[in-house]
C-alpha cells in the first residue's frame, strides 16, 4: 500500500505520538521509522511505512487515524455496492491514493480514505467530480476491495497472484527446482498472503491439502473449517516447499512427517505459528496453527470460568502439592488453561518449570523446557532432571504414558505442585484413564487434588444475535430454568451479519466442570468404580457439569444451546 500526498512532518510527528500514547510502537520505533522515511525518495507518510513494514494493523491504524482527526470510521456496510458517482473515475488513481467515493449525501461526496489527512488528494477528487468532499477514514484492505469490485477488473489480490502464478511453466520436480519456485516473487506474495487472510479472519488454523485435480485451503474460524479460494493444482509443490522453508524444515523429505515453527510479524501482530506436515497419496497435506501472542489474555474469567468454579479452582491452586489436570479434546484449550493457572502462580517465591512439546507460550519467569525425543529427551527423562532442580510448580505438556504419570505422581508426593492434561471426554473419566494406565489407587487418591474438564463452544455475534423464547417442549427437556425466578426462560440465537462474516458467532469461550478430590471419591477410586459414579458422587459435592455450564452460558445469551449439544455430546 501507498499512502502519498502532501503531508506534513508536523501531522506524521502527531500520528507518531498517538500511536506512541496507545502503545502501538516504541520511541526507538518512531525514530527508525523517521530515518526510514528521510531516506526514501517517494515522500512515504508514516502511516504507509507503518503498514508496509507490518507493525501495526490495518484497523489499528485507521482507529488511531480516526481519533486524531475526529473522523468517522467507515463500517463495512458503508461501503457501496454500486458506484455512487455517475462519471468514471480512474481506477489507477484510485488504488495509488487509497480512496473510494462512499455515497452523494446533499451536496457533497463522502469519500473513505485510508488517510484523511492527505489534503492533496481531497483538492483532486474535489476538481475532478466538481462537488465538495467530505472524508471518512477508511481501512486500507476494505478501500482496496470495493476499488477493484467498482472500478477495476473484479480481481482481488488472490486473483491477481494466481493469473501470475498460472503463467508459470510447470517443470520437472527436483529439490533445486523447488528451492528456486518456492523462492519467486508470486509464491511468496500468496503464501503471505494465505497467513495475512487467516489473521483477518481470526483463523486458529490453515489446512493446505492436495488433492488430485486441485489445492485446498481451508481455515479454522472458531472451531469450524471454512472453505476458501484455492490456488491452481499445478503450485502445490512451491506453495509447500515455501512453508516448509519459512518452517526451517527439510524439503527434500516428503516420505516422513515433519514438524516446526514460523515466528513472524503481520498487520502489527506478532505469530507464531506452529507447522505440521503429513505424506498423502496426493503429496505432503499441511497445517499452520497460529497463536498470536497479543491476544492471548491469561485470566479464568476472560477463559469463560463461571464465579463459582473459578473460586473452587483458586482454592485447590493454593495447595502446594499433589496434581491438577486439565482434560479434552486436542483444541479445547487445555494449555490455555493450565498457563492462565500457571500466570497465577508466578511469583518471585515460587520456582516454575515446564516440559512441553512444543512450547506453545513464552512466559517471563518461568523455566520452559522444549522436548527432543530424537536426541533422548522425552517427558520422562526431563522430569527425572527437573524435580532435582528444586523447583516448587512443575507443568507437564501432556501425560503420554505410564512413565510420565508414575514420575509426575512421585513428584507430587515429594512436595510438588504438578499440572498436566490429558485426553479423556471429561473430568471422571481421567481419574479411571489414570488406573487403566498402570498408576496405582493408592497413588492417585494420595496425590490427585483435581481435574478440569472443558470445551470450546462459539460465542453468538453480540452485533446480529436476537433472543427469543424456546417451546416448552424443550425447556422440559433440557430441564432449563429462567435465570430470574418468576420469568419465562429466554435463549438467544445466531442470525448472521458483516461483522461475523454471515456465521453468526464470534469468538469462543470454554465451558468447564472442576472435580475436586474428596473422601467419598477417594473411596470410589480404591475400590475402582466406573467413571459414572465418580461423576455423580462430584455432581453431588459442587460440581457443574460442562453440559450444565454450557446450558448457563447459553440462558445468559453467550452462546446458543445448540452448540452447547454439539461440543459437549460424546464421539
Amino acid at each position: 500500500m501507498d499512502t502519498k500526498g502532501t503531508l506534513s512532518t508536523v501531522e506524521d510527528t502527531r500520528l507518531g505520538q498517538t500511536l506512541i500514547e496507545q502503545g502501538h510502537i516504541s520511541d526507538k520505533e518512531l525514530a527508525r521509522l523517521e530515518r526510514m522515511r528521510q531516506r526514501q525518495a517517494d515522500g512515504s507518510s508514516l502511516a504507509a511505512l507503518l503498514l508496509n513494514l507490518g507493525m501495526i494493523s490495518e484497523r489499528e491504524l485507521a482507529r488511531c487515524l480516526s481519533e486524531l482527526t475526529r473522523l468517522p470510521l467507515t463500517t463495512v456496510e458503508e461501503y457501496p455496492l454500486a458506484p455512487p458517482f455517475d462519471s468514471p473515475l480512474p481506477h489507477r488513481f484510485l488504488k495509488e491514493h487509497n480512496l473510494v467515493p462512499l455515497r452523494q449525501d446533499k451536496n457533497e461526496l463522502v469519500l473513505a480514505m485510508v488517510d484523511p489527512r492527505d489534503d492533496f488528494s481531497v483538492r483532486a477528487m474535489a476538481m475532478m467530480c466538481q462537488q465538495p468532499i467530505r472524508v471518512q477514514v477508511g481501512v486500507s484492505s476494505e478501500i482496496t476491495t470495493t476499488i477493484e469490485r467498482l472500478y477495476g477488473e473484479g480481481q482481488s489480490k488472490m486473483g491477481d497472484i494466481l493469473s501470475a502464478v498460472q503463467q508459470e511453466e510447470e517443470t520437472e520436480e527436483s529439490i533445486a527446482q523447488l528451492k528456486d519456485m518456492a523462492s519467486e516473487a508470486p509464491v511468496i506474495r500468496l503464501v503471505s498472503l494465505i497467513i495475512q487472510k487467516a489473521v483477518d479472519l481470526r483463523a486458529s488454523d490453515i489446512h493446505v491439502e492436495p488433492f488430485e485435480n486441485r489445492l485446498n485451503i481451508r481455515y479454522r474460524i472458531d472451531g469450524v473449517l471454512q472453505q476458501s479460494e484455492a490456488p491452481p493444482v499445478n503450485m502445490t509443490p512451491a506453495i509447500i516447499s515455501r512453508i516448509k522453508i519459512m518452517a526451517r524444515l527439510n524439503i527434500a523429505e516428503r516420505r516422513l512427517p515433519q514438524d516446526g515453527r514460523i515466528e513472524l510479524r503481520v498487520q502489527g501482530q506478532d505469530l507464531d505459528i506452529r507447522v505440521s506436515t503429513v505424506p498423502t497419496m496426493r503429496g505432503e497435506s499441511l497445517v499452520m496453527r497460529l497463536l498470536n501472542r497479543e491476544n492471548v489474555v491469561l485470566d479464568f474469567d476472560v477463559l469463560g470460568f463461571a464465579t463459582d468454579t473459578r473460586q473452587r479452582l483458586l482454592e485447590v491452586l493454593k495447595i502446594p502439592h499433589g496434581v491438577l489436570l486439565v482434560t479434552g479434546p486436542t483444541g479445547s484449550g487445555k494449555t490455555t488453561t493450565l498457563y492462565t493457572a500457571l500466570n497465577r502462580l508466578n511469583t518471585t517465591e515460587r520456582k516454575l518449570i515446564t516440559v512441553e512439546d512444543p512450547v506453545e507460550y513464552q512466559m517471563e519467569g518461568i523455566n520452559q523446557i522444549h522436548v527432543k525425543p530424537a536426541i533422548g529427551l522425552t517427558f520422562a527423562s526431563a522430569l527425572r532432571a527437573i524435580v532435582r532442580q528444586d523447583p516448587d510448580v512443575i507443568m507437564v505438556g501432556e501425560m503420554r504414558d505410564l512413565e510420565t504419570a508414575r514420575i509426575c505422581v512421585q513428584s507430587a508426593l515429594t512436595g510438588h505442585l504438578v499440572l498436566s492434561t490429558l485426553h479423556t471426554n471429561d473430568a471422571a473419566s481421567s481419574v479411571t484413564r489414570l488406573l487403566e494406565m498402570g498408576v496405582d489407587d493408592y497413588l492417585l487418591t494420595s496425590t490427585l487434588n483435581g481435574v478440569i474438564g472443558q470445551r470450546l463452544v462459539r460465542v453468538l455475534c453480540p452485533h446480529c444475535k436476537e433472543d427469543y423464547e424456546p417451546l416448552p417442549e424443550l425447556v422440559r427437556e433440557l430441564k432449563l430454568t429462567p435465570l430470574v425466578p418468576g420469568e419465562p426462560v429466554r435463549l438467544c440465537r445466531p442470525t448472521g451479519c458483516a461483522h461475523c462474516a454471515g456465521t453468526g458467532y464470534h469468538g469462543r469461550l470454554a465451558i468447564q466442570e472442576l472435580l475436586i478430590m474428596n473422601d467419598e471419591i477417594r473411596k470410589l477410586v480404591l475400590s475402582h468404580a466406573d467413571a459414572g459414579q465418580i461423576q455423580q458422587a462430584a455432581v453431588r459435592h459442587g460440581m457443574r457439569t460442562m453440559y450444565g455450564d454450557g446450558l448457563l452460558k447459553a440462558r445468559q445469551g453467550i452462546t446458543n444451546v445448540e452448540e452447547v449439544i454439539r461440543v459437549t455430546q460424546e464421539a
